[in-house]
């Protein structure tokens, strides 16, 4: 079976979708591995690292397409690349399906199936391939280092011959695996962290990380079946609001980390709570690329409101490379060897396998997700 492993050509992406380990791990299965010519190079790894352990090297981008059985990447592939894949060619990567419904189509015409990862079902079994949960953490570690960088105080408390300096407060919107991996950064640096979420099974794991948990009482809230934050009413947001104000005018770094799945980033923080907040304090808004948690936040940018930055960089894992791409290497790789038939030495696109049935999006010419369906046709 021919695995093409495509280059990154997203502006500013310094992740790469496999690591030369991984792709040992491939060919050791008995899959034959085409790389293409400068894949590992952002994070330092040569086309003959690759080489050495069997892989093809090839400059040639539409002959890898055009003779792949399965392609291989992090990013969704570019719109005119998928005319030159052929019918029954298995597509692994994200591909951001309810935002990109033009690229969902073209892949349905063209007869592709189209693995998104971000769908893979939060379970026990597909616990090794969930490439959210790998991305968030580290995004969450890097969400806090920003937070530090931009503000003009140090987090944790000193006794100096100056006196003793206070330790910073650092508030945390939403505690899901970004959050939590936040809570637990800023901890190891000293601050006082406080955390809020929706639903409030989380409180247990806030307090057991040393943080203070915020109660805003929203009525009755809870959590979907892949753990994720139902959405609020009208009503709700703004209680949670109000209850969140305070808590924002204290901190000296706020996070927000709130995204609902298949939905823009519900707007959490509004111009009115950005300016009760302390001048020279920090947001960190995780949220930006998919329409952000706080007013006035700008993709790739970091801008002052009422005296506060705030930040709003996207692709945060990115900001650690080469520990991001050897996890979601690591997730890529778990997902083919899960379905990779030893004996035949290919991969069993298994439709009555639960992560398959959550995972593809479009297969055989047609739409295959039912969850993808449902949230379209709504």
């Amino acid at each position: 079976m021919n695995i093409a492993v495509m280059k990154e050509c997203h502006p500013g992406e310094t992740r790469i979708p496999m690591v030369p380990a991984t792709v040992d791990r491939l060919i050791k299965l008995g899959a034959e591995v085409v790389v293409e010519a400068g894949v590992g190079l952002s994070c330092r790894f040569n086309d003959e690292d690759y080489h050495a352990l069997g892989a093809t090297v090839s400059k040639d981008r539409c002959d890898m397409l055009a003779n792949a059985d399965m392609v291989l990447r992090l990013r969704k592939p570019p719109r005119e690349e998928i005319g030159l894949m052929r019918r029954g060619t298995i597509h692994v990567s994200y591909l951001d399906p309810f935002r990109e419904r033009e690229l969902v189509e073209a892949m349905v015409s063209n007869g592709i199936s189209g693995v998104s990862l971000e769908m893979v079902p939060r379970t026990t079994l597909a616990q090794k391939m969930d490439v959210l949960s790998s991305q968030a953490n580290l995004a969450g570690y890097v969400s806090v280092l920003l937070g530090c960088e931009h503000l003009d105080k140090i987090l944790p408390m000193m006794t100096t011959p100056a006196g003793t300096i206070k330790p910073a407060k650092v508030f945390i919107i939403g505690v899901g695996v970004a959050g939590l991996q936040a809570i637990a950064t800023a901890r190891r640096l000293g601050a006082r962290v406080e955390a809020f979420d929706t639903r409030p099974v989380v409180e247990e794991q806030v307090k057991s990380l040393g943080a203070k948990f915020v109660k805003v009482d929203l009525g009755e809230t809870g959590q979907t079946k892949d753990g994720y934050a139902t959405q609020l009413t009208p009503e709700q947001m703004a209680l949670q609001k109000q209850g969140m104000a305070k808590a924002c005018a204290q901190a000296d770094i706020v996070i927000t980390t709130a995204q609902l799945f298949g939905r823009p980033a519900p707007r959490i923080v509004d111009r009115s709570i950005v300016a009760q907040m302390q001048p020279g304090s920090v947001i960190v808004d995780m949220a930006v690329e998919t329409g952000g948690n706080v007013e006035g936040s700008v993709l790739d940018q970091v801008v002052e409101i009422e005296g506060v930055k705030v930040v709003g960089l996207g692709n945060l894992p990115g900001r650690v490379a080469l520990t991001a791409s050897q996890m979601y290497s690591a997730n890529l790789g778990n997902f083919v060897g899960h379905f990779w038939d030893k004996e035949n030495k290919v991969f069993q696109l298994n439709l009555d396998d639960e992560i398959i049935k959550g995972a593809l999006v479009t297969h055989d010419g047609a739409l295959f997700s039912e969850m993808y369906k449902s949230i379209i046709n709504k």
